[in-house]
């Protein structure tokens, strides 16, 4: 089928007489909704999206500096707005928007009073408890991220965590808008727990209408956040929206590049950091060696030189030994003057001496009964036999006892002796150039040859120094 000449048009010709259609059938209508994706700009005028309460429509909404000063009601994400205006079309785009004059209250919007109560709830059971907010970590080996391989977010999470810091990012992806989109975000959550060595998970997405970030203030999805094992960033539109998965996160990301920013520290500040570490390391080392010196030099100063006490201790053994050789020396020259004396005492009673003058005394007797004439021989000799058998036994006797008594006296005598005293290890040490023996070292002189008797012989030595 060709088109007539007459009937061609070039797209602006096209958008124009759309236009003026537009602002003609439709100059002044009332239109109720909820609005989202809320933006103010720096010429003060002010964009926003008017959203069906029950069916899945909207519409772009444009609102100008001096009527956005006159309007009544709250301009804000989930507010229920009554708008006045009329419907034009932005030619240099082709898009299709309602050139609003006066914005209405008109209530809270379904959407934002079915988020209010869903964030109630969660809030009654303590998901969104500052106090159960778990830290990010320090230095994350394996992050996860949850959102569309497809999306921009994938991207800005990518190449921000790239320029900071090496680190590992495994990508769990998953539907982010659609009715699909919270089971799709569930099962990539779930996913991505069974990493091993996971330390952080990143939920991302893109910005969008309120109704593209919906999927994001799903209960289920957001119970999944609160239980995750690990910390989770949410970062899910722009600074500007707000979903239930931000309240429930342990830390909340304006955008997916400033999650990543949060998430994966800066090479260089982690190295500044490492210096300031090591420098604050070295000076409280510095300062506990410093303190530990003072310490040990107080002790030091309290402690006593153990050189002197072994000095001390050395001089007593010393002079506790010459005192030992001088007792044992005295004792012996003791023991000699005794056994000297007991000898003389004892030299009387010896019975050999006795028996000699006996048998001498015998002798004159027999030599006197040879002597004598023979009839006084027979009583004479009877006498003599029963007086030599008398002394015989007499001195036999004495013989015993003199025997008992000279040996007890010899057993005392050796318990007294100083060759005794040799047989338990001591030593006599003799000078042989003065004969004497040795009291004390400063008796002998360097050169000096000595003789040491022992229990078993004696020993040669000489005096070194």
């Amino acid at each position: 089928m060709r088109i007539p000449e007459d009937k061609t048009l070039s797209v602006a010709a096209l958008n124009r007489a759309v236009r003026l259609g537009l602002e003609q059938d439709w100059a002044d209508v009332v239109v109720v909704g909820e609005i989202s994706d809320l933006t103010r700009a720096a010429s003060g005028h002010v964009y926003f999206t008017l959203n069906d309460e029950k069916q899945a429509a909207q519409v772009r909404m444009v609102l100008f500096k001096s009527d956005a000063r006159r309007t009544r009601a709250k301009l804000e994400h989930g507010a229920r707005v009554a708008v006045r205006g009329g419907l034009t079309l932005y030619e240099a785009r082709g898009t299709f928007q309602f050139l609003a004059r006066t914005v209405m209250p008109a209530g809270e919007g379904d959407l934002a009073a079915q988020m209010r109560k869903l964030l109630e709830k969660l809030t009654a059971e303590g998901l969104t408890d500052p106090a159960k907010k778990r830290p990010l970590p320090l230095l994350p080996r394996c992050i996860g991220l949850v959102t569309s391989e497809h999306g921009a977010a994938l991207h800005d999470v990518l190449r921000v965590a790239r320029a900071r810091c090496p680190v590992r990012i495994v990508v769990a992806h998953c539907l982010v808008q659609g009715n699909e989109a919270p089971r799709s975000i569930l099962r990539a959550l779930s996913a991505v727990q069974n990493v091993p060595g996971l330390d952080v998970v990143i939920v991302a997405r893109g910005g969008g209408s309120a109704e593209d970030l919906w999927a994001f203030n799903d209960e289920a999805v957001a119970r999944a956040v609160a239980a995750c094992r690990v910390p989770v960033v949410s970062a899910i539109g722009h600074e500007i929206d707000t979903t239930l998965v931000d309240f429930v996160a342990d830390v909340r990301a304006a955008t997916p590049s400033n999650a990543a920013e949060l998430v994966v520290p800066a090479r260089v500040e982690l190295e500044r950091r490492l210096a300031n570490l090591v420098r604050m390391l070295a000076r409280c080392t510095e300062a506990r060696i410093g303190r530990q010196r003072q310490a040990l030099a107080r002790a030091t100063t309290k402690l006593r030189d153990p050189r002197r006490l072994l000095s001390r201790t050395a001089q007593r053994v010393d002079e506790l030994d010459a005192r030992l050789v001088r007792a044992i020396h005295a004792r012996m020259q003791a023991l000699q003057l005794s056994l000297d004396a007991s000898r003389l005492r004892l030299s009387p009673h010896d019975p050999r001496t006795r028996l000699a003058r006996q048998r001498a005394t015998l002798a004159r007797l027999r030599a006197r009964v040879e002597l004598s004439p023979k009839r006084w021989l027979s009583p004479q000799h009877a006498v003599v036999e029963q007086l030599r058998a008398r002394s015989q036994r007499a001195l036999v006797k004495q013989l015993g006892e003199q025997r008992h008594q000279l040996a007890a006296r010899v057993t005392a005598l050796d318990a007294l002796s100083p060759l005794s005293v040799l047989a338990r290890g001591y030593g006599i040490v003799l000078s042989e150039r003065t004969g004497r023996a040795l009291l004390s070292p400063d008796e002998a002189q360097k050169g000096d040859r000595l003789r040491i008797k022992l229990h078993a012989g004696e020993v040669q030595a000489e005096v070194i120094e």
